[in-house]
C-alpha cells in the first residue's frame, strides 16, 4: 500500500486486528442506481455488514485521492449531482489523481484498492464480462484481466445476461480466475438464477474460505469469484427475461446499435420491457451478495 491511498482508521484497525472486513464499490451509487434509491442501497449495504459484525469499506476517489472506507459525508459528496464524479477503472486512477476528480470505483479498481489495503473479500452486484460480438470488436470488461492478478475473493451474481456468458467463463478460465457457484452448479445471469452455464460449487462460507486459503498457500495471484444467484423470488421471471432480451437484440440489430452503445441500449430495453423489475432485482442481487460476503469474510478470519 502506498501513501497515495487513504485507508479509513476504522478499516485499518479492523485489518490489523484480523477482524472481518468487506470492500464495497462506489459505482453502484454514483453511476448505477438512480436517486434516491442509490444512497439508500449504499447505506443499507454498510448496515448489513455492521449487523453481521463486519467492517464495511466502501471505496471511491475523493478529490483525486483513492479512499478505502468512505465516510457517510464522503459518500454523499461523490454522489452529488454537481460533483462531476467520473466512473473510475484502474487505468483512470492516475487521471483522477492528476485532475483532483471525484470517482466512483469499478469492480476492477475497487478490487485493486481493497487488496492493497489488506482486505480479502469484496461484494459487488455483477461482474463485467465479454460483450456479444467481441470476436470482432474485442469488447470485454477490464474486470476480467484485473481479477487475473488481484488475489481477492469477490462475491457477485455472475454477469448480466445481456453479455456473452459462455465466452466470459472461457475468458476467466484462460486468465486463471477461480469461479465457483455458491450452493449451485448453475452460473447465474444476474437477473436470473441460471444463465445456462455450469460451474463447480461450494456449499458454505467455510468451503469458500478454504478455497481462498488454498490459493494463498499456493501463492497464486488470481481472484476467487463466488457466483451467488439472486433469491428465487427476486429474479426476473425467466420466460419474461428471455422474451424481452430477444426483443431487445432484434431492435438493436434493426437500429444498427453496436459497440459501446449496445450495452446501455439493451439494459434500457430490459428495464422498460420488464416494467422496472430489473431494477428491483439489481438491488436484491447486491444486498444478497453483501450478506454472503459477510459470512465468507467471517469464515476467512476463523480459518486464519
Amino acid at each position: 500500500m502506498t501513501e497515495r491511498i487513504v485507508v479509513a482508521d476504522e478499516v485499518r484497525a479492523a485489518v490489523s486486528a484480523g477482524r472481518p472486513v468487506v470492500a464495497l464499490e462506489s459505482t453502484i451509487f454514483t453511476h448505477g442506481l438512480t436517486r434516491p434509491r442509490n444512497l439508500e442501497v449504499a447505506f443499507a449495504a454498510e448496515r448489513l455488514l455492521r449487523e453481521a459484525g463486519v467492517t464495511p469499506a466502501t471505496t471511491g476517489v475523493v478529490a483525486g485521492v483513492p479512499t478505502v472506507g468512505l465516510s457517510r459525508d464522503q459518500i454523499e459528496l461523490i454522489e452529488a449531482a454537481d460533483s462531476g464524479t467520473v466512473k473510475t477503472g484502474i487505468r483512470d486512477l492516475p487521471v483522477a489523481a492528476a485532475k483532483g476528480s471525484h470517482g466512483g470505483t469499478t469492480v476492477a479498481s475497487t478490487a485493486l484498492l481493497a487488496q492493497r489495503a489488506g482486505i480479502e473479500v469484496f461484494a459487488t452486484g455483477g461482474l463485467g464480462g465479454v460483450h456479444r460480438g467481441a470476436a470482432t470488436t474485442f469488447d470485454e470488461s477490464a474486470d476480467l484481466v484485473a481479477l487475473s492478478s488481484i488475489p481477492i475473493l469477490i462475491v457477485s451474481a455472475g454477469v448480466k445476461s445481456i453479455l456473452d456468458v459462455p465466452a466470459t467463463l472461457e475468458r476467466l478460465e484462460t486468465l486463471g480466475v477461480i469461479v465457483l457457484g455458491y450452493r449451485t452448479t448453475c452460473f447465474p445471469g444476474f437477473y436470473v438464477r441460471d444463465s445456462g452455464c455450469t460451474v463447480d460449487a461450494v456449499d458454505s462460507p467455510e468451503a469458500a474460505a478454504m478455497v481462498a486459503r488454498a490459493r494463498d498457500d499456493l501463492a497464486l495471484r488470481s481472484a476467487v469469484l463466488i457466483a451467488n444467484p439472486v433469491a428465487a423470488d427476486k429474479q426476473v421471471d425467466p420466460a419474461l427475461h428471455d422474451r424481452v432480451l430477444a426483443d431487445a437484440e432484434q431492435e438493436a440489430a434493426a437500429a444498427g446499435v453496436r459497440g459501446k452503445d449496445l450495452t446501455p441500449f439493451l439494459l434500457d430495453h430490459m428495464h422498460r420491457g420488464t416494467d422496472g423489475a430489473t431494477l428491483d432485482t439489481n438491488v436484491a442481487v447486491y444486498l444478497g451478495n453483501v450478506q454472503v460476503s459477510a459470512e465468507i469474510a467471517t469464515a476467512l478470519v476463523s480459518a486464519s
